[in-house]
């Protein structure tokens, strides 16, 4: 595991935006007519489009509707506290100015102008940390990176692709940005231990807080990212992430509206955060380089909720594995401190083994004060919580609860406790 100087502020950021955004977002999903059935971002490969018919696609390239301002106000606004960008996508395509190959958007775009500079100046302004997506193994342009055209991967030299073009672009995006947060690599496919090593110790050797996830392969990087929209099942224990997606593709595709109502995106959050991971929420911008209109007011929805439920997701940590899952009611914690987020609410909820001795509850939101009724049976050792919730709802997305405890971990009686039924008197009555 990373040293704290450089993953705390990865551990308390728990949500995050991804942006994929290329050559291929001009295409939208759509070549000569044809419309890829797949991920926009793949249409090069699963159309079969020869590297030069694709090159020409950075001479149509002019994204003159992008503001970097703009996207990182969203991810501001949405309540995200990190952007990770591709830089490279197995396309091979450099969005930013390489000195190394002139295939990037400077040098083979009307476009002229170098986004990761601008994304880096505006994150900068708005305390938002930088990420880089780069594709290490995967490169369709380079002769040499995997995946390049029909020749097979075993009969590339490999090692010649790294030293030309991933290693000096790795280096450019480390010493041309500022500071930066992480490296998100991705695909490791015919990569050994020994190349997966070489590039974390040149990342940490130019950067060295800078984070580095286990896309990397071979057991490498500083916290896990699952597969794409997976959630691992519980108990899970490291540091780990979840990348998805708004709708079903990470590039952008025109007829792709498939999208996320913000109460989904919430849950999911939520979710994830009670396990113990961030999440690395994607949009792709189109061509013009804007965000498409349904991921801006779906992520401006969820930002509100966070303005005033931040507290629940910010530097939370898992919650101890309950014996029981509560339909409707999520928790995530921090220390001295259990957030019930009420998703289907109710006049009353019940939470049983729940063993901390109860300070006050009251809405997150609002500060509105909860009722509840605390009991405990010495025979069988049984803790119970009864919470009379007001009659109006705080939120319709998610009304969050928090519950303050004298204790700053989660106590939770044994599984066998729920054996015995409900006792009949209570007491330790709390307002």
């Amino acid at each position: 595991m990373p040293k704290d100087c450089g993953q705390r502020w990865w551990k308390e950021a728990k949500f995050g935006m991804f942006i994929h955004w290329g050559l291929y977002s001009h295409l939208a999903g759509e070549w000569k007519g044809i419309k890829t059935p797949h991920l926009g971002e793949w249409i090069m490969k699963h159309l079969n489009i020869p590297v030069e018919e694709y090159e020409k696609v950075a001479e149509e390239f002019n994204p003159t509707e992008f503001n970097a301002e703009e996207w990182v106000n969203l991810a501001k606004e949405a309540g995200m506290k990190y952007i990770v960008i591709t830089a490279k996508h197995h396309d091979g395509f450099a969005m930013y100015h390489s000195k190394c190959s002139k295939y990037n958007i400077v040098d083979a775009t009307p476009f002229k102008r170098d986004p990761m500079k601008e994304l880096a100046e505006a994150c900068g302004k708005k305390g938002i940390k930088l990420g880089f997506y780069y594709s290490q193994a995967q490169d369709w342009h380079h002769p040499d990176g995997y995946g390049y055209g029909p020749v097979p991967n075993e009969e590339k030299n490999f090692e010649k692709y790294l030293e030309e073009k991933c290693k000096p672009q790795l280096r450019e995006l480390l010493t041309q940005y500022g500071e930066i947060g992480l490296i998100w690599f991705d695909t490791p496919m015919i990569m050994s231990p020994k190349h997966s090593q070489e590039l974390v110790e040149l990342v940490k050797s130019i950067q060295p807080n800078c984070l580095v996830n286990s896309r990397i392969g071979n057991g490498f990087g500083d916290y896990m990212s699952t597969g794409d929209n997976m959630i691992p099942a519980l108990p899970y224990y490291g540091d780990w992430e979840v990348p998805a997606t708004l709708n079903d593709t990470w590039g952008y595709k025109k007829d792709d509206n498939n999208w996320k109502p913000p109460e989904k995106v919430i849950k999911l959050l939520v979710k994830i955060n009670s396990r113990g991971g961030n999440y690395l929420l994607n949009v792709g911008p189109d061509g013009k380089g804007v965000i498409p209109k349904p991921s801006v007011d779906i992520l401006r929805r969820v930002g509100q909720w966070m303005a005033v439920n931040g507290e629940s997701i910010y530097g939370t940590k898992a919650v101890p594995v309950f014996p029981y899952e509560m339909e409707g009611v999520m928790f995530t914690h921090k220390p001295g401190k259990l957030f019930m987020h009420v998703f289907d609410w109710k006049k009353e909820i019940r939470i049983h083994c729940l063993a901390n001795r109860i300070k006050r509850a009251y809405v997150l939101a609002t500060g509105e004060g909860v009722d509840f009724i605390q009991s405990y049976t010495p025979s069988s050792k049984q803790h119970r919580v009864s919470f009379r919730l007001p009659e109006n709802r705080p939120d319709d997305l998610d009304s969050v609860i928090c519950i303050e405890t004298e204790e700053d971990e989660v106590k939770l009686d044994s599984l066998d406790t729920l054996l015995a039924p409900w006792p009949r008197a209570v007491t330790n009555t709390h307002q």
